[in-house]
């Protein structure tokens, strides 16, 4: 991984492809002796009942290096729990499995709720919130890895790839985020990325000027990539978003406490492919329309903070400029694809571009009306303030069901 270079403003390290795994992983355990690494796994039951998640385990049970595994188990009933638990037996590290609709950890929401600390919403973002909880009340790790639990072309290489820019004592990162290409079955895939987020960030250039978060947005190959990795000691100060804006809103922490020169993302995959949500234009709370309108909402909400003023003309403008933006990228998507031997379905492109100026228009009106809500989580730091044992509850909490129902 010695071949890096600048792309805008945030360091992009290419693969491991010129070095064998078994000698990356080597230098791995190495750092991890002074480095523990800590992996999280944001899970919904279901995703137990499918071949990506096996495989998956499958792969961890051979990684050297991580030294902890903690999984976030979401929509799961008691029997549920214990499958869970069995489940996950089989790896050699050490784990925990949160069970989040348990009584147990239902308290600890409860009383964080009695503060007006808790998550608001059910969500990915919210397990991740408490696996992070579990994770700084651990005191055992100083890396945390982070990945979904629905990729289906998974291997021990895109770990090590994450992981390693912010486990080498030589390297300044502290965050590293994954990118890969969206091919599938012969089909160019990541849609939300292609005709929603980068022709909204060039849009928002034309419309309201140079932003220094837009180029730090756009220097991120695939900003909506759900594999991550950081620093542990970075994790109590950062607020994530409970709603399908949770990696955007990651990455603006990161944009708002630290250094670009702190920041990296590194080429994790070949090939990468998983479960897809439908479109649901049916449907503006689920699907893509649902993360679409989310995302949007994250954006603006973070270019407001940074003292840019929307208005309904701006939000005309934008709504319009992005339309011809993203009409002109599925040309250019499409021809890009079928000089690759790929294909793209225009008609579908289409369709998802018109869902999605439409919810940039409800995520702005929604924004203008009520600028103050937000979907952001509190720091940990910050609950740590209001109620300082809230980790050790919660450590109690999943040690006492893992032994209960285990």
């Amino acid at each position: 991984m010695a071949d890096f270079h600048q792309n805008g403003v945030v360091a992009t390290l290419h693969n491991l492809r010129e070095r064998s795994l078994h000698r990356v992983e080597r230098e791995l355990a190495s750092f991890s002796a002074t480095r523990p690494i800590t992996l999280i796994l944001p899970s919904l039951f279901s995703e137990l009942e499918a071949e990506a998640l096996d495989n998956i385990v499958n792969h961890l049970m051979e990684v050297p290096y991580i030294s902890n595994i903690v999984i976030g188990l979401d929509q799961a009933d008691e029997e549920q729990y214990r499958y869970a638990l069995k489940y996950f037996s089989r790896l050699p590290q050490s784990h925990a499995v949160l069970w989040n609709d348990g009584p147990r950890m239902k308290a600890v929401h409860n009383r964080l709720g009695d503060s007006a600390l808790a998550p608001q919403e059910p969500g990915k973002g919210r397990n991740v919130w408490y696996c992070i909880g579990y994770v700084l009340g651990a005191r055992n790790s100083s890396v945390v890895a982070l990945h979904d639990c629905d990729i289906v072309t998974y291997s021990r290489e895109m770990l090590a790839r994450l992981v390693y820019p912010v486990t080498n004592p030589a390297f300044p990162y502290v965050f590293s985020k994954g990118y890969y290409p969206r091919i599938a079955d012969g089909s160019l895939n990541g849609r939300v990325t292609r005709l929603l987020v980068t022709p909204l960030l060039l849009s928002l250039e034309k419309t309201i000027g140079h932003q220094p978060y837009i180029d730090y947005l756009k220097a991120f190959r695939y900003p909506l990539a759900g594999e991550f990795a950081m620093r542990t000691h970075i994790l109590p100060d950062i607020r994530i978003p409970w709603d399908w804006g949770l990696e955007i809103g990651v990455l603006s922490e990161l944009w708002r406490n630290y250094s670009n020169a702190a920041i990296c993302q590194v080429d994790i995959a070949d090939a990468y492919d998983h479960k897809h949500q439908p479109l649901s234009p049916e449907d503006a709370k689920k699907g893509l329309s649902r993360m679409s309108t989310d995302i949007c909402k994250a954006v603006l909400r973070k270019l407001a903070t940074d003292g840019v003023t929307f208005s309904q003309e701006t939000l005309r403008t934008l709504k319009a400029s992005y339309f011809r933006t993203a009409l002109d990228l599925v040309e250019i998507y499409h021809n890009d694809a079928r000089m690759n031997g790929l294909s793209t379905d225009r008609h579908k492109e289409e369709q998802a571009v018109e869902l999605f100026a439409t919810n940039l228009i409800e995520a702005g009106n929604s924004f203008l009306e009520e600028p103050d809500a937000t979907p952001l989580m509190p720091r940990w730091n910050r609950v740590l303030s209001a109620l300082p044992d809230i980790l050790d509850e919660m450590q109690a909490a999943v040690a006492a069901d893992m032994a209960e129902y285990g």
